[in-house]
């Protein structure tokens, strides 16, 4: 794979065809590749915030080196490789235009050696950049097709679940990566092309509830292997995770570590009561992303002003009349829609509102985190299946 620095741009992108050229092509920031912290990036935190999210920092941790060892071994039933999650996870980064994370995954992806140049090689590389893309820029319009076309350049189910996770979670880091810069007051850096990702259409909402049934075949019980039934019964029993625990078992590993982090941030409500504007970031994020699924779950458990989810369903505009009159959640509002939009472009500026409503530096910290679980989350229930 060709990697090039385009002039006038100070960011990378790469080519979806390989490259012949033997030549060694160093990466605009090699290294990158070289930190400490991969999944903070070794971004300097203060003593005090290290402590406060230490737990949740170490579940993330794992999830980084679970979907993107040094080496990936390639089997029958898991053919990517390490070329391949690179790839994707640059491709991603590229789409979310934080700046820190494409140096990273270009530093990383550079000295790792290509597919062959044949015809068959080229098409499945482009199919899984395509299908990364537009997950991450636009999930609507990820469909049946979409995942056929994985199907038909060779990815089995578990590759198809395992890149699903892998997608999701490098919008998870992006979304991250974005709140700890702005809480610092880091300047945001323009980049020349990057577009901002559209609301969904208000149609996907308009329908009554919706359930989410899977696209793909589940992991049955009787042949489920004992790793997979231990997590499985971690995962299970959590709201979030429990219409797709057999799915998401194929990468019982992937599953273990989104679990921690689940359990983390959507605490059962037994063990505390609801928080409105936890949900409320919910709603917005999976009302932006296209899914339907996870938004009914949400409004189901609204319990604050009435209004609210009716006005999100109906778009932009029905919802900036409602918080009009809502200045706390309008800062919420605020702050969520640019993180989910556009990442790369969240700054201080967007935090600002939340400070002025009495919100702590924890508690945005709490509030966006969540924010950027549940677009993983999204990503998962529209790329390996259907609200209906």
């Amino acid at each position: 794979m060709e990697q090039r620095r385009i002039s006038g741009k100070g960011h990378w992108y790469h080519e979806t065809q390989s490259s012949r050229n033997d030549a060694v092509v160093l990466p605009l920031v090699p290294e990158a590749a070289f930190l400490e912290d991969r999944f903070l990036l070794d971004l300097s935190l203060s003593a005090e915030q290290h402590a406060s999210q230490a737990e949740w920092f170490s579940a993330a941790r794992s999830a980084y080196e679970c979907l993107l060892p040094e080496n990936s071994a390639v089997t029958r039933l898991h053919t990517l490789s390490s070329y391949d999650r690179l790839s994707t996870a640059l491709t991603v980064a590229q789409v979310y235009g934080v700046q820190r994370l494409c140096n990273h995954y270009a530093a990383r992806l550079a000295p790792q050696p290509g597919p062959d140049s044949s015809r068959e090689s080229n098409r499945r590389l482009t199919q899984i950049t395509q299908y990364a893309r537009q997950l991450a820029s636009q999930p609507t319009l990820i469909d049946d097709v979409s995942r056929q076309q994985l199907d038909e350049v060779a990815l089995s189910v578990n590759d198809i679940v395992t890149f699903n996770q892998l997608i999701g979670f490098i919008g998870f880091q992006a979304r991250v990566l974005a709140v700890f810069q702005a809480l610092q007051g880091l300047p945001v850096r323009w980049v020349p092309g990057l577009d901002t990702q559209q609301d969904a259409s208000a149609d996907l909402f308009q329908e009554g509830e919706k359930q989410w049934q899977p696209a793909l075949p589940a992991v049955e019980q009787r042949y489920a292997n004992t790793q997979q039934l231990e997590v499985l019964n971690i995962s299970l029993p959590q709201r979030v995770l429990h219409d797709m625990g057999w799915l998401l078992a194929h990468d019982a590993d992937a599953l273990s570590v989104l679990s921690k982090l689940t359990r983390l941030f959507f605490l059962p409500a037994e063990e505390a009561p609801a928080n409105n504007d936890h949900i409320l970031a919910g709603m917005l994020t999976a009302r932006i992303n296209g899914s339907a699924g996870c938004y009914t779950d949400l409004a189901r458990a609204w319990h604050g002003e009435s209004g609210l989810p009716e006005a999100m369903r109906n778009g932009e505009r029905a919802l900036q009349a409602w918080s009009h009159n809502h200045p706390r959640e309008r800062a919420i509002i605020q702050a969520v829609r640019v993180l989910t939009r556009a990442p790369g472009s969240f700054s201080a500026a967007q935090l600002q509102p939340l400070f002025e409503q009495g919100f702590t530096e924890k508690e945005i910290l709490r509030l966006l985190v969540n924010s950027a679980l549940h677009g993983w989350l999204n990503r998962l229930k529209i790329g390996l299946g259907n609200a209906c």
